[in-house]
């Protein structure tokens, strides 16, 4: 595997170095001399130095490790790596070439703070003055002055990045909704996730049944892998089998359609709850909300239990492109037991040299609407689809919010009674889960390979596979938070 970002690469050779040593036994042994074979030296390859470079190797393999930074407590999932969050600018404003050192001085008179001070080469912004308001590039009228926001900044949905006493970028976890967008947008990989590949390697070598449970976005991810295929490919990595979380998708589907049954009734307005940044927007931005948000266990949380309900004594590892799914089996009671993303199973496969295009029969254990959970819209979907099923007459409509700026804007409305819709679905990440921050494909490629593998998925309904194909009965449908 080579990816086209060095920071992702990066990762991913530290994960592989994790993973090899970890099935080998020899991980404690070998960390001191990771990062000198991964940097032997002595010319740098991607920073100023080999020593800041090992510095970095060392810091993610903390955080690969499954350990904390400093900073990161137990319940942080992601963390600022100290070494590689020097590369940004550290002052966001600068007079550019543009100024054309005018008489109106309007940048200055705009600047409440006194940083703008007139020069013979033009307007000068002083940084220890500056607070970052914007107004001087507001005023000026060449648009002589570049915002240059950091990414994780710019990207971050809910204003959770800052700066810390050294500029440098940190996280404040009471706004934090887990979505990854940092780490998918920083330029450096300097903020990344926590780990559970280790742990879950260890519970393959103890012996107990460990199962995976892959998102519906899997199919796409590695090319042109089918379930089939990934199936027989984790089972080689240890793993006592494999099923696809779209079957609880299909679980999930019937239990919120029913309640949004129930809320219609009501006259109340409801919002989708697979989505775990989603959900923790609402609960840490908006919580006059949370009383709307559906009851329903995720996706993930219904495939765990069924699992076990098949496989008493049984591990279960969810394997999916999202960060919040690491926050999500802390909050939720008997959930998955860990959580891997895709470009963590890619590393396994390196670790063990699979092949995951070998020739295998292929499966399936979800419907298409179920499979179609991976996608923006493809929940509300499945939800009208099974309601059409059973003939459910009353109007009603729906809001799909594809990307976090989407859902910030709808539950904005839905805060101030303006929102018009009954039904809201979210999800953090645009275009869905496909493109989530733990993936290992772009989300065109990712698009090309799903319609060609989804084609060839089976039409059973929804009902169906959960009545006939497979016995939800038993399996406690709601959400159950920890006591």
């Amino acid at each position: 595997m080579r990816y086209n970002n060095d920071a992702k690469q990066l990762k991913y050779e530290v994960l592989t170095q994790v993973a090899r040593f970890a099935y080998e036994g020899t991980l404690e042994e070998n960390l001191e001399k990771i990062p000198y074979d991964m940097i032997p030296g002595p010319l740098p390859t991607f920073r100023c130095c080999v020593y800041r470079e090992r510095e970095i190797i060392r810091e993610r393999l903390v955080s690969a490790r499954g350990k904390n930074l400093p900073g990161q407590d137990d319940g942080n999932i992601i963390a600022v790596l100290p070494a590689a969050c020097e590369g940004c600018p550290i002052n966001r404003f600068n007079v550019t070439d543009n100024c054309q050192h005018c008489l109106a001085k309007k940048c200055q008179s705009a600047c409440p703070f006194g940083a703008i001070s007139i020069t013979p080469k033009g307007a000068c912004i002083d940084p220890a003055k500056c607070k970052e308001c914007g107004r001087c590039a507001a005023a000026c009228p060449y648009n002589a002055i570049s915002d240059t926001m950091r990414p994780c900044i710019r990207a971050c949905p809910v204003k959770a990045i800052t700066k810390d006493e050294y500029q440098r970028a940190a996280i404040d976890y009471s706004r934090c909704i887990n979505c990854g967008a940092c780490t998918k947008n920083c330029p450096f990989g300097a903020i990344t996730d926590r780990s559970d590949i280790v742990a879950v390697i260890e519970e393959i070598k103890s012996g107990k049944p460990v199962f995976a449970a892959f998102a519906p976005a899997i199919e796409g991810h590695f090319g042109a892998a089918n379930i089939g295929m990934l199936k027989s490919a984790v089972r080689k990595l240890g793993f006592a089998g494999a099923f696809e979380v779209s079957l609880g998708a299909d679980a999930t589907t019937v239990h919120e359609a029913h309640e949004l049954k129930e809320a219609i009734a009501d006259e109340r307005k409801m919002t989708t709850s697979c989505c775990p940044a989603f959900v923790e927007m609402i609960e840490k931005n908006f919580p006059k909300l949370i009383p709307l948000i559906s009851h329903t266990g995720s996706p993930m949380t219904l495939t765990a239990r069924y699992i076990r309900a098949e496989h008493p004594g049984s591990k279960v590892v969810f394997i999916g492109p999202c960060l919040a799914k690491k926050a999500e089996i802390q909050k939720v009671q008997d959930s998955a037991d860990y959580v891997l993303t895709f470009e963590e199973l890619q590393a396994l496969f390196a670790a063990k040299k699979v092949n995951v295009l070998e020739e295998a029969p292929n499966e399936q254990d979800g419907s298409r609407a179920g499979k179609g959970y991976a996608q923006s819209g493809g929940v509300s979907e499945a939800v009208f689809s099974l309601l059409n099923e059973e003939n459910f007459a009353v109007p009603f409509t729906h809001i799909r919010c594809s990307g976090a700026a989407d859902c910030k804007k709808a539950l904005m409305l839905l805060n101030a009674g303006r929102l018009t819709e009954n039904f809201i679905e979210g999800m953090a990440c645009d275009g869905g889960c496909i493109a989530g921050p733990g993936g290992v494909e772009d989300v065109q490629k990712i698009l090309k390979n799903r319609a060609r593998l989804i084609g060839t998925a089976d039409d059973r309904g929804i009902s169906e596979n959960i009545q006939e194909l497979h016995d939800f009965s038993k399996i406690k449908m709601d959400v159950i938070s920890p006591e």
